[in-house]
């Protein structure tokens, strides 16, 4: 006679495919993308692998559903750097502070956990992960983006003629240095340099959109590197 008490006869989770997505998410954020295993999410659920195909024809719709998730945690993440810090009165001063802000949490997540930013960012095409691609600009990380540089349109801070692909270029930046502080050589850098890196490359990105400001000297920088 089966055993009644059994992982998978005691399992009375109302949303399987969402427990199968948070504990795909736990393999990531200490594997990365390379962790996630549809049996191994079942297993950890304590259903079978049978069960949780129900829910997931494969690893690359699994994987999905954990990009999305960690693409949730680095939207949060940006939004509470948001926090730290008080907002000011001068809208294209709020703006940059927005900026910077946004940029920093953007860098922090990839530096705190490293396992869920790779994994949201990992190649749809990669053998075994196939998956459909996030569309990153409907995410909210990206349209909080779109919505600080809006602004200083609508405040008339930046021409509307040099908005366009404005945030794709301020997004290379940001991405580009969280990537290189992970997997490229600034990763073999001391934690001063690597910090001094990351002021750099913000105040690359706020200087560059303060100079759209034609004939506008516009506020002083929030918060520039020494």
């Amino acid at each position: 006679m089966p055993n009644s008490k059994s992982p998978r006869a005691s399992y009375h989770h109302g949303d399987l495919a969402n427990a199968l997505t948070v504990a795909a998410t736990e393999l990531a954020r200490t594997g990365g993308p390379e962790a996630v295993v549809l049996r191994e999410a079942a297993r950890k659920v304590g259903v079978s692998a049978t069960a949780a195909y129900r829910h997931f024809e494969g690893r690359g719709e699994l994987i999905h559903a954990v990009k999305e998730l960690a693409l949730t945690e680095l939207a949060a993440r940006m939004q509470d750097e948001l926090a730290t810090s008080e907002p000011v009165p001068d809208p294209p001063a709020e703006a940059l502070r927005r900026l910077r802000a946004l940029g920093t949490g953007y860098i922090r997540f990839a530096l705190a956990e490293p396992g869920l930013f790779r994994t949201a960012f990992c190649r749809a095409d990669t053998p075994g992960m196939e998956s459909e691609p996030v569309d990153m600009l409907g995410t909210r990380s990206f349209q909080m983006l779109v919505e600080t540089l809006d602004t200083l349109v609508g405040c008339g801070w930046i021409p509307p003629d040099r908005r366009p692909y404005l945030e794709l270029a301020a997004w290379s930046t940001v991405h580009g240095m969280a990537d290189l502080l992970l997997d490229g050589p600034l990763r073999l850098c001391p934690p001063d340099q690597q910090e001094a890196a990351i002021q750099r490359a913000l105040d690359m990105v706020a200087d560059g959109i303060a100079a759209l400001a034609a004939g506008h000297a516009g506020p002083a920088k929030v918060g520039p590197a020494p």
